[in-house]
């Protein structure tokens, strides 16, 4: 009995232990918000700049939180702070079984994910749902039949849920029990609320996000808002786009672009850097003063038909250096974060791609910083730059070196020796000023002279510039 009793005191005593030090966690760590210095940019409560380093991450593996902690530990030793994560995975979904019942088991998988992205240090953000209709497609992924009135669920079809009282209010009602269970919690990046809500099978995205996204607020008043729509790859998606984009609460402007031969857009048949830093670059033309990012990209089979075959030759990561390289240094917060965590990150152990942009920007204050993207001339390079009060950064990527030549037609990155870029005269940097270049393929530094043209130090495929000023 002695014995019973001191079992019972001794889990009671961890219990209290393990609430309190979480408790603390939350209460000592800064939430993330856009960046009253510059609304352009992240930075967190305590007015240090956060770039979000990361990927979509959306389950785990079939070993559970196990694999996931060693994607989690993977991607933070890199630098890594950021991951995207599904609640509608089947491994999370705490509304599997029936409309409105949630699952304590599937509640206290989250708890752990929560507790494993405090350990490593990675913001989560947390996206509530991807069905996409309650039966009536053909993607089984996609569907979820309990919401169907005959199956004890408060709609009648999938229009229904969505703009029938009964739909929206049940959906409210999870909101709120995700909000009673973990309230503000910093770790939490933000809420979004849908994963590409236009491809819903019905046309209800607009109305519905107009109402939900106060709600997000409301009940989560610390921690971001979202929305996301559907790849940015025909021209019926620019005004979509633009509405979203300028929908009150809605506090990041995020964008989905894929290479995708299948695209009606030519522009996501090409190069990786350019049809990302033109999606960044599309989302600032409409003129809402938020952070963007590239929320999803990646390369599939035409039609997003699968993920993209030609991944298996890219050992080296040409994709996934563009994808995270090109949006950061055409305005947007962060790098792009890819979408095949598993099948083309982790296969092809591409994690130190992420520590390689880490080191570019180590020590950067973007807010602080007030960066102005530009585009610079030149005929072998793209030239991204982003020029700030004291540290300007430049990414250089050689045009004839793409998807296409590595890896369809199996072209080795050619040697660029001797180029020079030309600075703007209106930059004006000063005799003080101190040139460093960075190659993210060798993770090597080496100093420059300032010039009105640089001469660049041989490099393949791309390089960094550097000017603090």
């Amino acid at each position: 009995m002695i014995l019973h009793r001191a079992m019972i005191v001794g889990t009671v005593l961890w219990v209290v232990e393990v609430w309190w030090g979480q408790l603390w966690a939350q209460e000592s760590l800064p939430h993330v918000r856009v960046s009253p210095r510059d609304s352009h940019y992240f930075e967190l409560t305590d007015g240090k700049p956060y770039i979000p380093i990361g990927l979509n991450m959306i389950g785990p593996p079939a070993n559970g939180l196990a694999g996931m902690e060693e994607w989690f530990k993977k991607l933070s030793a890199n630098g890594g702070n950021f991951v995207r994560i599904w609640l509608s995975n089947p491994f999370f979904d705490i509304e599997h079984e029936r409309s409105g019942v949630f699952d304590e088991e599937r509640a206290q998988r989250i708890d752990a994910l929560l507790a494993l992205a405090r350990k490593y240090g990675i913001r989560l953000k947390l996206c509530t749902e991807h069905f996409r209709h309650l039966g009536e497609g053909t993607q089984a992924w996609a569907a979820k039949p309990q919401h169907l009135l005959q199956n004890g669920g408060p709609a009648r079809d999938t229009a229904d849920f969505f703009l029938g009282e009964a739909g929206r209010a049940q959906y409210k009602r999870k909101l709120a029990w995700y909000a009673a269970r973990y309230d503000c919690d910093p770790i939490i990046f933000g809420w979004e609320l849908w994963n590409e809500m236009d491809a819903v099978w019905a046309n209800v995205w607009e109305p519905w996000t107009a109402e939900m996204l106060p709600e997000l607020h409301r009940l989560f008043p610390q921690t971001l808002a979202m929305q996301s729509l559907g790849s940015y790859d025909h021209e019926n998606k620019r005004e979509r786009y633009r509405r979203l984009c300028e929908m009150p609460g809605n506090d990041v402007l995020q964008v989905h672009r894929y290479l995708d031969l299948g695209a009606a857009w030519q522009i996501c048949h090409g190069p990786v850097a350019v049809f990302a830093a033109e999606a960044v670059k599309d989302l600032r033309s409409f003129g809402v003063e938020k952070p963007i990012l590239l929320a999803e990209s990646g390369a599939v089979e035409p039609n997003h038909s699968g993920p993209f075959k030609l991944y298996a030759k890219d050992k080296d990561g040409i994709i996934l250096h563009d994808v995270l390289f090109a949006p950061f240094f055409a305005g947007a917060a962060g790098p792009g974060h890819i979408w095949h965590w598993d099948v083309y990150v982790d296969r092809n152990n591409l994690w130190w791609h992420f520590g390689r942009f880490a080191a570019v920007v180590h020590g950067v204050d973007p807010p602080a910083e007030n960066f102005q993207p530009v585009e610079l001339e030149h005929p072998r390079l793209y030239v991204y730059a982003l020029k700030g009060r004291h540290v300007t950064l430049l990414w250089c990527r050689d045009k004839e070196n793409t998807w296409r030549s590595e890896l369809a037609e199996d072209k080795p990155p050619e040697l660029i020796s001797g180029a020079k870029v030309a600075i703007p005269v209106s930059w004006d940097f000063n005799d003080t000023s101190t040139v460093r270049f960075y190659d993210p393929w060798t993770d090597q530094w080496s100093a420059g002279k300032l010039d009105s043209a640089l001469l660049l130090p041989d490099f393949k495929r791309s390089l960094v510039i550097r000017i603090e000023h």
